[in-house]
């Protein structure tokens, strides 16, 4: 049984370096899929460079999409074509989200069907060190992650994260399914778990899952990424300005309502954030804690 680790990338070198490195005891191959535009739509070039990554080079499949998906919602009127207005913008967020995530099957054609394939996006490292990958049977798995932002140990603790998901090869439907699967457990006796494809009975739950690592960027990367993230519109109508961004950092404050409803603003809140010890990251950080000490909060 081999593992394939499938991640998205934008630009986020720092991070995908850490996660190769925490990884690499564990992985056969990494999956990079980079799009050639943004979730907003904007146009980018192609920043992941292989050379960057010398020491996994051999276990990297790199992935890149040049076009847009066929499925963006267009408006037109008698005196303007318009490709996205601020109603659609994240409907087709979502849709690029999904073109992108399940382009990575391309780099899965060599996986046999008992291989495990694990999705998350870069910044979202499971914790695979206790994990007994080999004697886990069950046709999902989960990972309960710890959530932290701006640094490797300042942690929402208001909200467990489910980012990493995995199942065999021969299981997979997609990407974008795994990815949307109902992140629990269910009763054996729920009698909708046999025609929903995100609900599910026959589940294995990591608790200690790893660690998601959001917004460990530099204050104007911050803002880049939350003005062509998914919520690009939403984050656009607070009015938040780089030195907005800068302050929320000092303060130790996250401005994401993460138990939001779709339906509802997620920019109207701030929540503050903990400092805990390193004894909780990842091996690698903390041996490396020299290298890692502008990322970590004392």
């Amino acid at each position: 049984m081999r593992i394939f680790d499938c991640t998205t990338f934008y630009d986020e070198n720092f991070i995908l370096d850490v996660r190769f490195n925490v990884l690499d005891p564990f992985v056969d191959k990494f999956v990079i899929c980079e799009s050639a535009f943004s979730h907003s739509g904007k146009k980018k070039k192609f920043n992941f460079n292989i050379a960057n990554f010398e020491k996994f080079k051999h276990k990297i499949i790199y992935l890149k999409i040049d076009h847009e998906p066929e499925n963006l919602i267009y408006q037109t009127s008698a005196n303007k074509n318009i490709k996205e207005d601020s109603s659609y913008a994240r409907i087709n967020a979502i849709n690029r989200i999904a073109y992108q995530r399940n382009f990575i099957n391309e780099g899965i054609t060599d996986a046999s069907d008992n291989d495990l394939i694990f999705y998350s996006d870069n910044d979202e490292i499971p914790n695979l060190d206790d994990a007994k990958l080999n004697t886990i049977n069950n046709k999902l798995i989960f990972f309960k992650q710890k959530l932290f932002y701006y640094k490797f140990n300042l942690l929402c603790d208001r909200y467990e994260w489910y980012g990493t998901k995995a199942c065999k090869k021969k299981d997979l439907i997609n990407f974008e399914w795994l990815r949307n699967t109902k992140t629990k457990k269910y009763n054996f006796l729920r009698f909708d778990t046999f025609f929903s494809k995100t609900k599910y009975t026959d589940v294995k739950i990591i608790n200690d899952g790893g660690w998601h690592f959001s917004q460990l960027k530099k204050i104007d990367d911050i803002y880049s990424k939350l003005t062509n993230s998914e919520d690009h519109q939403e984050f656009k109508e607070t009015g938040k300005s780089i030195s907005d961004i800068e302050d929320l950092v000092k303060r130790k404050v996250i401005l994401y309502d993460h138990k939001a409803k779709s339906s509802e603003f997620k920019f109207g809140k701030e929540f503050k954030l903990q400092t805990i010890g390193l004894d909780k990251m990842p091996k690698y950080i903390q041996k490396n804690k020299e290298q890692f000490k502008e990322w970590i909060d004392v």
